[in-house]
């Protein structure tokens, strides 16, 4: 099974399914076989111990289920992968054999968890999946890399799960897709494998969360897949029957990174120049603004006004909106940009009113 595990670790697409959490043996195994029938699927997953953000919801089987993971592995030929949140978890699960280890949002937030978790892999080999902690917080995703590796676990792979927000309402959980770029960009020898089903929170919108991802070069996906979805004990709107979802990985355009063509690099080349060019003049004009930005704030330190004018903030974002949608900007996008010129151009002035 290790070299079957070295193997599906290489692929590209990566595929990991299966259901939220374990639930019975009978459910977990005809999952499995049903996932397997499809030969679509890579890594059988399923919650053991589900940590939840409530006491009183199903937090999972626990180790009675590692048994069932066994059984549905022999059965299938997929190897297995299940969430640890402690030690004893990493134990009791290379107790029966999981082949991959994951660990989970809530666990990646606390680096004590992380820690005890990195303890209990020393001397193991084994691959570890982290996903992103439950906050958009990069260094805490980092750190918990950073701590696995020197557990000296050689094979790491990133989850990407999205993070919790205020304000968001399409998602459960904002995919803030910067952060994951940029997290890969940190660590391009990594997979990067994102999970549509925790990002989503229901399952009209997996396929488009799915395809976005692909389209920005992650290396596969994680979603979750239950028999009776409606019926699940967690989170049953985003799960989705193992049949539908081979039609979603069927309706994905499975996009190539690279082509072997002259013309289409020499093509790619003058349009990315093309960028350049314009970036460079965006530098130019976003620093003569922040001069600017200085000079307005020698004027209100010598006639002693505040630094921030609300209804002037109010006007730029007014203009910028009605411009922005004539030239296909989004208000979302402009929102975002102008939030951080204008902090850049506060931190400017401050430092003209306190110099």
């Amino acid at each position: 099974m290790k070299n079957l595990v070295q193997e599906k670790w290489a692929k590209r697409p990566l595929i990991i399914s299966g259901p939220c959490s374990a639930e019975t043996e009978e459910q977990l195994v005809a999952t499995a076989q049903r996932l397997a029938n499809t030969g679509k699927i890579d890594v059988l997953r399923a919650g053991i111990w589900k940590p939840r953000t409530k006491p009183g919801l199903f937090e999972g089987i626990g180790a009675k289920g590692l048994p069932w993971m066994q059984q549905a592995k022999k059965l299938t030929g997929l190897p297995t992968t299940v969430e640890v949140a402690t030690g004893k978890q990493v134990e009791d699960a290379l107790t029966f054999d999981v082949d991959i280890l994951w660990i989970g949002a809530r666990t990646t937030v606390n680096p004590f968890s992380v820690q005890e978790v990195a303890d209990a892999l020393r001397g193991v080999d084994i691959p570890v999946l982290i996903k992103n902690p439950i906050n958009p917080d990069l260094e805490l995703w980092t750190g918990a890399v950073e701590r696995v590796a020197r557990a000296g676990v050689k094979q790491i792979g990133l989850i990407h799960r999205g993070f919790s927000s205020y304000g968001n309402t399409e998602y459960r959980n904002a995919p803030m897709w910067h952060l994951a770029i940029e997290m890969k960009r940190r660590n391009p020898e990594m997979i990067l494998i994102n999970d549509p089903s925790h990002i989503c929170g229901r399952r009209d919108i997996l396929l488009e969360t799915a395809q976005k991802a692909i389209d920005l070069d992650f290396d596969g996906l994680m979603i979750e897949s239950h028999i009776d979805p409606d019926n699940a004990w967690s989170d049953a709107k985003q799960q989705v029957t193992p049949e539908r979802l081979a039609e979603m990985l069927d309706a994905i355009a499975w996009r190539k990174e690279d082509v072997a063509s002259e013309a289409y690099h020499a093509a790619l080349e003058k349009l990315r120049q093309q960028i350049n060019h314009l970036d460079d003049e965006m530098m130019q004009i976003l620093g003569q603004r922040m001069k600017i930005a200085d000079q307005i704030g020698k004027y209100k330190k010598e006639n002693n006004i505040t630094v921030l004018q609300t209804n002037r903030w109010n006007e730029i974002l007014e203009r910028a909106f009605a411009k922005g949608e004539k030239l296909g900007l989004g208000k979302d996008f402009i929102t975002k940009y102008l939030d951080a010129v204008h902090m850049e151009s506060i931190n400017h002035q401050t430092k003209v009113m306190n110099g």
